[in-house]
């Protein structure tokens, strides 16, 4: 898999911070990011949550980790978001 070494990420590309809900295979780990959007009708600001899955290169994120990930190319099927930086690690 040499083709993942040639990832590059544009300085334009959309990044997102999020907390690792999973991290249990190999360069790749799941992100959630909690947003709050209003109601259409009601006006009543609604929780939402969005899954994401990163490309972790050095499997450098642990479970419960705050990372920044940076939209690139499509990897896989699922992934194309890389992660840039652990944030703050999870307390063990």
């Amino acid at each position: 898999m040499s083709h993942l070494k040639e990832i590059n990420i544009p300085e334009n590309a959309s990044r997102k911070i999020g907390v690792v809900t999973s991290d249990k295979r190999d360069k790749s780990c799941k992100v959630e990011i909690q947003f709050s959007t209003k109601h259409p009708k009601y006006g009543k600001y609604i929780r939402r949550r969005t899954l994401i899955q990163a490309h972790d290169a050095n499997n450098e994120a642990k479970l419960g980790d705050k990372v920044e990930i940076a939209e690139c190319r499509p990897i896989s099927k699922t992934k194309s978001w890389v992660l840039t930086r652990v944030i703050e690690s999870a307390a063990v």
